[in-house]
C-alpha cells in the first residue's frame, strides 16, 4: 500500500507546532484587538469572476479553480477542448477559486455589506490563503495571513498606527526587525522627472533588488527595459541617497521640486515621522526609496518588515491604497493595511528557538493514577484547579508510575501531583517538578496557591529567558 502524503508546499501542524503558532495567532489578534480592530473572516473560496484580473497575469496563473460540482463537462463542446484556451476552458469548468490573499475578498465584502458598516472600518482578519506557487523556504502553496486594516479615512494616523502595531507585534513576539517605510508618490515623482514616467513599474523593480544584485546589475537591468542612460544617470544620486532622515528629505524635496506628486510624498512621510518621534519604539523604523511592493496596488505609504538574523523574506508588508473597492464599482474609498505572515514568523521564531517554554505542553499539571479511590478524591481537587484557570488532566489508567511519567515527560508537562493512600489520609499532595525531579509535600488546601505561584515563577523565567 502506498504511504499517503500531502500536497507540496501544504504541512500538518503537529499538536506540539500548533501550540507554538496559536502563541503567534493570539499575540496578534491581541494586539489588534487593543487598537479597536474587530474581527472579520469570509469563505476559503470565492468566486472567480471576483479573483480573476486582481492580481495581475501572474497571479491569476497562481489561483486555485475548484471543479464545478457534479458533471462539469456538460455543455462543453469538442471545439472548446481543442482550441488550445485554455483560459476559456478552466472559466467554463471552474466558476470558483480558493481565495488568493485576504484584501480582494474584504473589498468585495465592504462593497457587498456597504449599507451594514461604520466607517472608518477597522477589521483584522486572520486566515490560510492558496497560491499556486513554486514551494521553497518561507514560501507555501497554504499559509495564514493575519491582515489589519483602516477603510474609508485618508488620514496619516492611520498609517502611524499599523507601524506603531507592526513594532507591538515583533516586540511581544521577540523577533529582532527592521521596519521599512516608502511612498509611491515619492517613487511616482522620480520616475517623472527623469524622464521615464511610464517606466516607474519597470524601474521600481530593478531598484527593489539593489541589496541582492548589487548597482551594476540594477542599471543594467533598467537599461535593458529601454530606460535611457540619461535617466539612469539622474536615477543613481537618489538610489544612493544616503544621511539622516531630514538630509534625504532635503536632498528629495530639491530633487522633486518640479514634481508635485513626489513634493506630496515626500510631505506625508515628514508627517508619518513626525508622528512616530512621539512614541517610544524598540526597532527602528528606516525610510527606504527602494522599497516598491506592489506598485499598481499602492499609492501612498508602503510598509515592509524584515527580520535583521535571518533571510527569509518579509514577515509583513502592506501599504495604502486609494481605491481598493473601485474594483468592485465603487470608486474613491481609501484605506490602508498591512499583512503579516504567520508561517514566515513561525519558521524565524523555530530557526531562533524564540518560542518561549511553556508554549511547549498545553497541561501545566498531571494527576497521577494509583486507583479508584484516588481517581474519585482527585476529580473534584482537578475540577477546582481548572477553575483557577491551570490546564490540568489525569492520567487514565491506575498502573506503572513509571509509564504514567514517561507519559508527562513526552507531553513536556511541567509539574505531576502524586496523591496516594497515604496523602489522602494526611491531607496532602505531593508536586513532582519533571525537570529537575525534585518532589516536595504540601497541604491540600494550599495546592492551588503553590500551583500558581510555580507556574507564574516558571513563566516569569521563560519570558526572560527568550525576549532578551
Amino acid at each position: 500500500m502506498q504511504k499517503p502524503s500531502i500536497p507540496k508546499g501544504t504541512r500538518d501542524f503537529s499538536p506540539a507546532e500548533m501550540v507554538k503558532r496559536n502563541h503567534i495567532l493570539d499575540t496578534i489578534i491581541g494586539i489588534f484587538q487593543r487598537f479597536g480592530y474587530l474581527p472579520l473572516e469570509t469563505p476559503a473560496m470565492e468566486n472567480l469572476s471576483t479573483l480573476l484580473g486582481k492580481y495581475g497575469e501572474e497571479g491569476d496563473r497562481l489561483l486555485f479553480r475548484i471543479l464545478n460540482s457534479g458533471d462539469f463537462l456538460s455543455g462543453i463542446e469538442r471545439h472548446d477542448w481543442t482550441s488550445g484556451d485554455l483560459t476559456r476552458l478552466s472559466s467554463l469548468i471552474c466558476d470558483k477559486g480558493l481565495r488568493y490573499d485576504l484584501t480582494v475578498p474584504f473589498a468585495r465584502y465592504v462593497v457587498q455589506h456597504l449599507n451594514e458598516i461604520t466607517f472608518p472600518f477597522k477589521r483584522y482578519q486572520v486566515q490560510p490563503v492558496w497560491r499556486a506557487d513554486r514551494p521553497q523556504k518561507g514560501r507555501y502553496r497554504e499559509f495564514f495571513q493575519c491582515d489589519v486594516d483602516v477603510i474609508g479615512s485618508h488620514a496619516l494616523l492611520n498609517e502611524v498606527e499599523l507601524l506603531n502595531i507592526s513594532e507591538k507585534v515583533f516586540s511581544a513576539l521577540g523577533i529582532d526587525v527592521i521596519i521599512k517605510i516608502n511612498n509611491r508618490k515619492i517613487l511616482s515623482g522620480i520616475a517623472a522627472v527623469i524622464g521615464e514616467a511610464d517606466k516607474l513599474t519597470d524601474m521600481t523593480v530593478a531598484i527593489d533588488k539593489l541589496d541582492k544584485i548589487g548597482l551594476d546589475n540594477v542599471n543594467s537591468e533598467l537599461r535593458s527595459k529601454g530606460i535611457s542612460d540619461e535617466a539612469i544617470q539622474k536615477l543613481q544620486p537618489v538610489i544612493l541617497l544616503k544621511g539622516t532622515l531630514n538630509e534625504k528629505f532635503s536632498v528629495l524635496e530639491q530633487q522633486l521640486k518640479a514634481s508635485s506628486v513626489g513634493l506630496k510624498g515626500i510631505e506625508e512621510m515628514k508627517t508619518i515621522f513626525n508622528y512616530l518621534d512621539k512614541l517610544t519604539l524598540t526597532h527602528a523604523v528606516e525610510f527606504d526609496l527602494t522599497l516598491a511592493r506592489g506598485l499598481n496596488y499602492y499609492t501612498g505609504a508602503i510598509i515592509e518588515v524584515k527580520a535583521r538574523d535571518v533571510s527569509i523574506g518579509s514577515l509583513c508588508g502592506g501599504g495604502r491604497y486609494d481605491d481598493l473597492t473601485g474594483i468592485f464599482g465603487l470608486p474613491g474609498v481609501s484605506g490602508v493595511g498591512i499583512s503579516f505572515g504567520a508561517d514566515r514568523i513561525y519558521d524565524v521564531m523555530e530557526e531562533m528557538h524564540l518560542f518561549p517554554e511553556k508554549t511547549k505542553a498545553t497541561t501545566q499539571v498531571m494527576f497521577a493514577n494509583f486507583g479508584l479511590q484516588e481517581e474519585i478524591y482527585c476529580l473534584p481537587l482537578m475540577d477546582n484547579i481548572r477553575k483557577a484557570g491551570i490546564n490540568a488532566e489525569l492520567f487514565p489508567e491506575s498502573g506503572k508510575l513509571k509509564k504514567q511519567m514517561t507519559y508527562a515527560d513526552k507531553k513536556n508537562i511541567p509539574f505531576v501531583i502524586l496523591i496516594g493512600e497515604n496523602e489522602i489520609s494526611s491531607g496532602l499532595a505531593v508536586i513532582k517538578d519533571m525537570k529537575s525531579g525534585e518532589q516536595r509535600s504540601i497541604a491540600v488546601k494550599d495546592l492551588i496557591g503553590e500551583l500558581n505561584k510555580i507556574l507564574f515563577s516558571v513563566s516569569q523565567n521563560s519570558t526572560d529567558r527568550n525576549f532578551k
